[in-house]
């Protein structure tokens, strides 16, 4: 009767889940990181995305821009703080540079959480070697990309 008495009052004192948490788009067991070269410099001016992982926060989301210490997404002005190399901070969401290809054509964004990332390209179209490319980081760090939408 005790033991029964004590899974009783241990199973109350579980957290119920939370129906409207976000669910991740990758395993949070998976490594994950930022490009080190990535500056603000680098990212200036006009992207498209073309891959998003659909959420509520960022789905809608089909344009960047990067002005200075301002980050426009679909032309909401946010200022842009440099948190370390390839982490930014814009009103209050962590966006971290996963990838940037080598002539700034073609990055990956996402959140060290997994709620939410996207593949832009600077002319909307990235070349299949660089698409290639960006999934493959999305995935070695853990995305989910069956639950990616190409845009």
């Amino acid at each position: 009767m005790k033991r029964l008495l004590a899974v009783i009052l241990l199973a109350g004192c579980t957290a119920p889940l939370d129906p409207v948490a976000p669910i991740a788009f990758r395993n949070p067991t998976a490594q994950v990181a930022s490009q080190a070269d990535v500056t603000l410099e680098r990212l200036a001016g006009e992207w498209r995305i073309v891959s998003i992982f659909d959420d509520a926060q960022f789905g809608a989301v089909r344009q960047v821009r990067f002005d200075g210490p301002n980050m426009a997404l679909n032309q909401q002005l946010l200022p842009v703080t440099r948190n370390a190399q390839g982490r930014l901070t814009a009103g209050g969401q962590q966006f971290w540079v996963h990838w940037l290809d080598i002539n700034n054509r073609t990055a990956v964004i996402g959140s060290p959480d997994g709620r939410f990332g996207w593949i832009m390209d600077r002319n909307g179209t990235p070349s299949p070697d660089r698409l290639k490319a960006a999934r493959e980081i999305l995935e070695w760090y853990g995305y989910d990309l069956s639950r990616m939408k190409d845009v």
